[in-house]
């Protein structure tokens, strides 16, 4: 546990995945009681590795926010209600998505299916839909949790909604301080990704959602992963500015002819992904064909329950 500033601790969890970390954060609050924000993965034994973070507190953990429904953040939720007795907070969109994705014993098929009408051959998708089941098992996410909306407070932290990420993707305001969740990043940049059931317009949302973090100006966004970002003003113009590159990619990546998801993703991003991996190229290449429609500088053609797009000439 790291302190990052008079009453914010965090707390890095290791992951298995490409990313192999995440941050929890504690916030404490005036007597002394504490809120979480985000929980990792579930743990074989929650326990052994929280009981002594909380003992060195000083005070209970009395609030669990949960930024977003990705199972880094949503997946100990539960555990974490039961070790600690805190009511969990989550965003009302976030967590029907969350129930729908995690609690559906048919979500992975369906995402299989998604995946493969986007042109995924079938022995990848089954594996992505295979992969998600497995997946499941480590996300045990606090059922019935406290609806969070926009523009309240808790704990005197001011509730934003910057979708983008995650539809329903929630951070913390404070004093110049932003719990950033998955909204901004660095070096990386948040996957943006068009998935089944979830809004249409994912990139053209983020985009407004880095347009408000610069309106607010923040002094340091904590985030998810990776260190915190001390401008977050030009982070946020980087990010908007490597989405506009990445418009002109996807464009120039159909070609002149009728193109799949996947097959835009072979050409903007490398070959040789592991299929977890290969997943997020998908849904991000996705996320700019379905922005390019909008704009009207691409088409899309949806045959047979297979789904290509041609660029407008």
């Amino acid at each position: 546990m790291v302190e990052l500033a008079e009453g914010i601790r965090r707390v890095t969890l290791g992951l298995p995945f490409g990313i192999d970390h995440v941050h929890c954060y504690l916030l404490e609050d005036d007597d002394r009681s504490w809120t979480l924000v985000d929980t990792g993965l579930g743990l074989p034994d929650a326990e052994a590795t929280w009981a002594p973070i909380l003992a060195r507190l000083g005070g209970p953990v009395e609030r669990i926010v949960v930024t977003h429904y990705h199972p880094d953040h949503v997946g100990g939720s539960g555990d974490l209600a039961a070790l600690t007795g805190a009511q969990v907070f989550q965003g009302r969109l976030d967590y029907e998505q969350c129930a729908l994705v995690w609690g559906d014993e048919h979500s992975p098929s369906l995402l299989g299916a998604y995946f493969a009408g986007h042109g995924v051959p079938v022995d990848e998708a089954e594996q992505l839909g295979a992969d998600t089941g497995s997946l499941r098992r480590r996300v045990r996410f606090a059922r019935d949790p406290e609806p969070l909306d926009p523009g309240e407070r808790i704990a005197g932290w001011e509730v934003l909604h910057l979708p983008g990420h995650a539809d329903g993707h929630l951070c913390l305001l404070r004093d110049g301080v932003l719990i950033a969740g998955d909204t901004i990043l660095d070096p990386i940049t948040p996957v943006v990704g068009l998935y089944p059931g979830a809004r249409p317009d994912p990139l053209g949302d983020y985009v407004e959602s880095l347009g408000r973090i610069a309106a607010l100006a923040p002094r340091v966004a904590f985030t998810g992963h990776h260190l915190p970002i001390e401008d977050p003003v030009l982070r946020a113009q980087e990010i908007v500015s490597h989405h506009r590159e990445r418009l002109d990619r996807t464009a120039a990546a159909l070609g002149g002819g009728a193109r799949t998801g996947y097959e835009v993703s072979r050409a903007l991003f490398p070959d040789g992904l592991p299929p977890a991996l290969r997943r997020f190229a998908v849904a991000e290449s996705l996320a700019h064909l379905e922005r390019l429609v909008l704009e009207d500088r691409a088409e899309r053609v949806d045959d047979a329950g297979r789904t290509t797009y041609a660029r407008r000439t």
